[in-house]
C-alpha cells in the first residue's frame, strides 16, 4: 500500500528488567576478553560506563530500564538517532521523552503490516468490450471490507497497543485512453451502504448508465487499453487510554488489459 508516511527511525520502550539490565552491563564491561594469543584478562570500564559500574541497578524496585529500538526498514541515520543511554523508568509511569514509544508509534508498526486484496474490477460483458457501449465496473463487497492489525507491547506493569484499521472508501478508473468516457465523470466511484464499489452488471441493464464504469469511443484496433483500477482505503488507528485518530489514506492500483471492438449491434 502507497501512502506519504512512514512510522519513525527509532523509539525508546521498555528493555531489560532492574536484574536483566545489571547482567547485561557486567557481561560487557565485566567479562572475560581474549586477545589474539588466547589470553584472558578483565576488561577495563570506560569513565562513560562508570556510573553503571557504581548504579545500585534498582534492585527491588518496580520498572524497567528503556533503550532505543531501531525500525528495520528506516535509514541508518535515522535509525541512530536514538543516541541516548538506558535509563530507568519507574512501574506505571511514562517517560518525559518525545521519541518514547507510543500508541502512534506502534498504529504506524500496525499500518506496515496490513495487506489488502489487489485491485482487480470485474468487467462486463465479459470479453471484449464494444465502443459506445458501457463497460460495468464493479468491487466485491466479499473481497474489499475492513482489515485491521494490532501492535502492543507487553511487560510487567507496562501495556501499551494499537490497532489500526484499513477501510475501502472509493474507486478510481482510468481507462488507459483518452478516447473514452468514465463514468461518473471524474471516475471516482464511491462506496454503496453495504461496502461494494460499483454495481454488477445483469442481463437486462443494457441500456442503464453503470454507476461505475467506462464507455469506450475507439476500438483498441487488436490489441487493448491498460485500463487502471485505484483503490483508497482510510487509515484510521485506535489506541490505549482512549488515543487515536488518522493516518495518511493508502492507495493500491492495478492494470488490466482490456480489448475494444467495433460493433453494429450487440445483444446483451
Amino acid at each position: 500500500m502507497d501512502a506519504n508516511w512512514e512510522p519513525p527511525g527509532c523509539w525508546y520502550a521498555p528493555q531489560w528488567k532492574s536484574g536483566e539490565f545489571r547482567d547485561l552491563r557486567h557481561n560487557i564491561y565485566f567479562g572475560a576478553v581474549h586477545d589474539p594469543d588466547g589470553r584472558d584478562y578483565v576488561g577495563e570500564i570506560s569513565d562513560e560506563n562508570e556510573k553503571y559500574a557504581k548504579d545500585e541497578y534498582h534492585d527491588g524496585d518496580k520498572g524497567m530500564y528503556w533503550g532505543a529500538v531501531q525500525n528495520p526498514d528506516a535509514s541508518y541515520e535515522e535509525q541512530w538517532a536514538c543516541d541516548k543511554d538506558p535509563f530507568w523508568v519507574p512501574e506505571g509511569e511514562q517517560p518525559d521523552e518525545p521519541q518514547a514509544v507510543s500508541p502512534e508509534v506502534l498504529a504506524g508498526l500496525a499500518y506496515n503490516q496490513i495487506k489488502v486484496p489487489g485491485t482487480k474490477v470485474t468487467l462486463a460483458p465479459a470479453g471484449a468490450s464494444k465502443v459506445n457501449l458501457p463497460t460495468w465496473a464493479w468491487l466485491d463487497k466479499g473481497e474489499y471490507k475492513p482489515v485491521s492489525v494490532t501492535a502492543s507491547l507487553d511487560f510487567p506493569g507496562f501495556h501499551m497497543e494499537a490497532t489500526t484499521t484499513a477501510e475501502p472508501v472509493g474507486l478510481h478508473i482510468d481507462p488507459g485512453t483518452e478516447d473514452a468516457d468514465v463514468l461518473p465523470a471524474s471516475g471516482n466511484c464511491e462506496p454503496n451502504k453495504d461496502g461494494s464499489i460499483g454495481e454488477p452488471y445483469a442481463r437486462g441493464k443494457a441500456e442503464q448508465t453503470p454507476p461505475c464504469g467506462v464507455t469506450y469511443r475507439k476500438s483498441s484496433g487488436g490489441g487493448t487499453y491498460d485500463l487502471n483500477a485505484t483503490a483508497t482505503w482510510k487509515i484510521t488507528w485506535t489506541g490505549s487510554n482512549g488515543t487515536g485518530g488518522d493516518l495518511p489514506d493508502g492507495e493500491y492500483g492495478n492494470d488490466q488489459q482490456v480489448e475494444v471492438q467495433e460493433a453494429q449491434a450487440v445483444n446483451r
